[in-house]
């Protein structure tokens, strides 16, 4: 599997604009840019059956985020609060920064 070129980073404010979580919004925690996924705070929570260990003593059922495709879901501009395609400026002094194509604001700080 080829690696996706991801438009969120970690701790962005994403919305979810596909699958059962759709219309929710949230913050990313963690991205995984080589299967084209990422993890979103609070969203498309599973359970899964765990033995006790030194970590969960206890064991039993535990509840935690699964990995959804980075396609689902779509950057919140801090600008206009809306869900919005994002496009890459290239700056005078040469780095890069995202930027809303809603409201041609820069996302990034």
């Amino acid at each position: 599997m080829a690696t996706v070129k991801t438009h969120v980073k970690k701790d962005d404010m994403v919305k979810i604009v596909a699958g059962k979580e759709k219309g929710k919004t949230a913050k990313v925690l963690r991205v995984f840019p080589a299967k084209g996924r990422v993890v979103v705070e609070g969203l498309n929570v599973i359970k899964r059956h765990t033995r006790p260990s030194q970590i969960n003593p206890e064991g039993g059922i535990v509840e935690k985020e699964a990995p959804m495709s980075i396609s689902n879901v779509m950057l919140i501009c801090s600008s206009c609060n809306e869900a919005a395609r994002t496009g890459v400026k290239k700056l005078e002094d040469g780095s890069k920064a995202r930027y809303c194509k809603k409201c041609n604001a820069s996302v990034d700080k």
